[in-house]
């Protein structure tokens, strides 16, 4: 199982969006949401509610993708996250997130007794390319105890 699958297997809001994971790897995580009028704003386009939905989401993928193999000994959870709305979205709007530290650094924070934590930078997208948001989530691997 892919970590979107793994997220839209066992996160219900993946699912009431409607979330679509393009690309889910240690790397960069891509989820696109379509154009769906039940989710809209008062301008039409997609609430800023479900944008941060979208973003945390695929924070999410790119930390099961990076520290899945830490699962039997670590949490991760999100500590906190900041989102500037940029520009207006309308239609499809699509999330790539970045990890802003090497899983290296992390895992050995992990393995030396730490709470790591770290950040994931997110660009939300919509279909001309335009930049409409951007997301910051600071995550942590709690020890299992």
């Amino acid at each position: 199982m892919t970590a979107g699958e793994m997220l839209a297997a066992t996160v219900p809001m993946v699912r009431t969006l409607d979330l679509e994971f393009l690309e889910s790897t240690a790397d960069r995580a891509v989820v696109r949401m379509p154009d769906q009028a039940d989710y809209h704003n008062h301008v039409g386009g997609p609430h800023a509610g479900a944008m941060f939905t979208l973003a945390e989401s695929a924070s999410g993928a790119i930390v099961i993708a990076a520290f899945g193999d830490q699962l039997s000994r670590a949490v991760p959870l999100a500590v906190s996250a900041e989102i500037a709305y940029k520009k207006l979205a309308m239609g499809e709007v699509t999330a790539t997130a970045v990890l802003g530290r090497p899983a290296a650094e992390v895992v050995a924070e992990l393995d030396a007794g730490e709470r790591p934590e770290f950040p994931v930078t997110v660009e939300i997208r919509r279909g001309d390319g335009a930049v409409t948001g951007e997301m910051t989530v600071v995550w942590t691997l709690r020890p299992n105890s």
